[in-house]
């Protein structure tokens, strides 16, 4: 399909966090929240937009909170990235019933329920009309999916990171704690990391800030978001070499 001559990111990597699955159960996958982010997905899929996907595991496990209660941490980190492969799975099953072609790629052998992540196979993928969902981060413990969609963003050639999360953007404080929390339109990489701001991990901001991926955080929960960020509409906060003013 030929893209839309309007579209101002013809390839994008969207970051979604496993919490974002879970809706506002406390855990698990709530199907109304993967379907309306899947329609989401199909809607910009059908503009032409190339998309992979990284998604997180934290609704099923978290492997950072199980090291913290005593478990050894590259076991809790295994079992975090078998959660991603889950979560991918289910994104793959909602998009196949609404026609969109998926693959699931997984960094850890695991070959019975995903393909290996070949830098380029998935290009090609991709240059074929499929959406492809990266599992299991990078395969290797102590790194966190941020820095997982970082590098997959930058390997694959996306022209920007997209991280879906439950707010509107970047905050100087945590809206959900203080209400009053002042919203940023625009952020620089160096913002995100001497201000705190809690946007990505350091190791995942630090490469994108040496690849110059900008990231776009918005609240994925809004419908139509995806799809206006990709139509070049200011939607979200910006991180790239801006500072704030």
């Amino acid at each position: 399909m030929d893209s839309d001559p309007g579209i101002k990111y013809r390839r994008i990597l969207l970051k979604l966090s496993g919490e974002a699955l879970a809706g506002d159960k406390p855990f698990g996958i709530d199907s109304q929240s993967i379907s309306s982010i899947c329609n989401e997905i199909s809607e910009v899929k059908n503009l032409g937009v190339e998309i992979g996907i990284v998604v997180g595991g934290g609704n099923i496990f978290r492997g950072l909170n199980a090291s913290g209660a005593g478990m050894d941490r590259v076991t809790a980190d295994n079992m975090g990235m078998l959660a991603t492969v889950i979560n991918a799975l289910a994104i793959m099953d909602h998009l196949e019933n609404i026609s969109v072609k998926t693959r699931v790629m997984s960094a850890i052998n695991i070959e019975s329920f995903a393909e290996p992540y070949i830098r380029r196979r998935a290009i090609r993928h991709m240059e074929k009309g499929r959406v492809i969902v990266l599992a299991a981060g990078t395969g290797n413990p102590y790194f966190t999916t941020d820095t997982a969609a970082s590098l997959r963003a930058k390997e694959i050639g996306a022209d920007i990171l997209l991280k879906g999360t439950k707010v509107d953007g970047v905050y100087s404080e945590d809206p959900m704690i203080n209400p009053d929390a002042e919203f940023y339109e625009n952020v620089s990489y160096m913002d995100v990391v001497s201000r705190e701001l809690g946007v990505m991990d350091l190791t995942a901001i630090t490469m994108c800030k040496d690849n110059n991926i900008p990231v776009i955080v918005f609240n994925m929960k809004t419908t139509g978001s995806l799809k206006n960020i990709v139509l070049g509409k200011k939607v979200g906060t910006l991180v790239s070499e801006t500072h704030l003013k």
